[in-house]
Formats: structure tokens, sequence, C-alpha cells
């Protein structure tokens, strides 16, 4: 797999670095896109050394900012494809990345919906695939927080093969990512990841790590897609829309949540009988079944 070397190195993203970057454009990152920029240098480091990258690897990044994080990947990666969805960072990415020829630009959205990734990204990257043929293919990206849970479950569920992600997301989604049975951060997220993939918490991030500062805690997250796991999953789809019914009406117990899950479809008799035959009493709540539970009641009440 070969590229283009360049002498450029990546800009070391400080806060002061950004400030005079930012004046110069006359930028000001954006909230509502989750504009907060990794000043650590450390951490940008160990990012990039956890996704351990070699010029046989092609990576997808969704949210270039600057650039920086970009510039950091090509450096390593065989090839980049980045995402920006702010015109105005797409540009300034765009002369942060220009030495690397390597490194792919588009300036779109990485989601068509909340359920469904952006075919036009997908061409891209499968264009790159092609034109590369890299061994391996990795998410590494600081993600936005408003697009960091549909990013990760629809990348998985759509089977897009990647060997890892590796993540910068909210503290509060990486704790969701890795829970178990029986804790208040177990959900319909948690199911519907932890049955495709592998998943790691590798780091905690205070706020002063990022500029501007957010209001919350961030974690770095490594997801692995396991291909024995998604092999006992029969319908990847069907297990998305059981679990947000299920989840929906996360109150009730099991009885009730079916009932409700399947739109009242099944009777309350008819969900005790197939609830007694797999051995559960339906006073269960579901926040405290297994992954292979959760699988079960799927192929037994989604038909």
């Amino acid at each position: 797999m070969q590229t283009t070397s360049n002498e450029h190195p990546a800009p070391r993203q400080t806060q002061s670095y950004l400030r005079n970057l930012f004046g110069s454009h006359r930028l000001h990152p954006k909230s509502s896109l989750g504009q907060n920029f990794l000043i650590d240098l450390n951490l940008v480091d160990f990012v990039v050394a956890a996704a351990e990258l070699t010029r046989a690897d092609l990576v997808l990044e969704v949210g270039s900012g600057t650039g920086s994080l970009t510039a950091h990947l090509a450096e390593q990666a065989g090839a980049v494809l980045s995402v920006e969805i702010d015109p105005a960072f797409y540009d300034l990415a765009c002369e942060t990345v220009h030495a690397f020829s390597h490194a792919r630009m588009v300036k779109a959205d990485i989601l068509k919906n909340k359920n469904q990734l952006n075919p036009e990204i997908l061409e891209h990257f499968e264009d790159l695939s092609r034109t590369y043929k890299p061994q391996k293919r990795k998410l590494v990206a600081n993600l936005p927080y408003a697009v960091a849970t549909p990013v990760i479950s629809n990348l998985l569920i759509a089977g897009v093969e990647l060997e890892r992600m590796v993540v910068m997301v909210q503290w509060e989604i990486a704790e969701k990512l890795i829970s178990k049975p029986h804790t208040k951060e177990y959900g319909a997220l948690a199911v519907m990841v932890q049955s495709l993939a592998d998943v790691e918490i590798l780091r905690r991030l205070p706020p002063d790590v990022f500029w501007p500062r957010p209001k919350v805690d961030s974690g770095i997250v490594c997801v692995r897609p396991n291909a024995e796991k998604r092999a006992k999953v029969k319908d990847v789809q069907k297990l998305r829309y059981f679990l947000r019914d299920l989840y929906s009406h996360r109150r009730k117990n099991l009885r009730g949540g079916l009932i409700s899950a399947t739109g009242n479809q099944h009777s309350k008799e008819v969900v005790d009988r197939k609830l007694a035959e797999l051995g559960y009493s339906g006073t269960e709540r579901a926040e405290t079944l297994s992954i292979d539970q959760h699988l079960q009641l799927c192929e037994t009440f989604s038909e």
C-alpha cells in the first residue's frame, strides 16, 4: 500500500495555536456541533498510538475540525478519509492537510438520518479501499457529542468492515457502552453494541484537556467489531428495533415491556406462556438480562 511521502509535520494543537488560528480565520467554535478541540498533546499521541496505525491501514475520521488530528493520522496511515460538516472548518482542515495526497477531505454530514449513514461517505470509503487496498480499516476520531452514538451504532449495524474504532466520546456514552446488567447505564445501546463488538474504555478525560472546555468529562473508547458475536445475531436490524421498543418502556417489567414493544400484538396470556417456556417469570426487568437473553427474547417476540 503506497502513499506519497511529505515533510510537513502535523501541527501541534495547543490552546494558543487554536486561538491564533481561529483569530486569523475569524472562526468561532460552535457548541451546537460539539466543536471541542483536544489540546493535550500527550493525549493526541495516545489516541494515535491506540489506533496502532501502519501504512497498510485506511482510516475514517468523523469531525475534521482544524485538521490537526487528520494530519497526525495521515503521517502514519496509508490513507485517510476525513468528514467535516462545517464549511468553514472543512476549508481550514483542507489547508492543514493539503500536503498529504493520501488524505481525502469530504464536506458532508456523516449521517443521512439517525438510523442510517450517509451513502456518499460509504462510497468514498469503498473507493479509497479499492485504490489503496488496505489490510485494515479503522475509525479514529474525536466524535462530536451529538453524533457519537449514531456513528458508532450505525457503523456496527451496517456491518462496515472496521478492525477497530478509537474514539473520544462524552463520558456518559462511554459508561453506557461498557455497562453491565443491573446498572442504571445498561440499556439498548449497551446491548446493541456489545452484541456486535468488544468495548473497552482506554482513558477518562477531564474538560480542561479540550478547548473550549465542555461541561462534562469525556472518554477514549476502543470498539472492536467481533465476527463471532455478530454471527449469533440472526437479524441485526430486527434486534435494533426490538431493543428500541423494549427500552422505550424501561419502567415496566419484562411482561409489560414486551406487550408494549410488540404493539400489543401479543396478549398478556401469550406473552406469559412464551416467557414461561423460556424460564422467565415476567416480573424481571430488561436491564437485568444478559446479552444472550436479549437475543433470545428478540427471536421469540420479533416474529
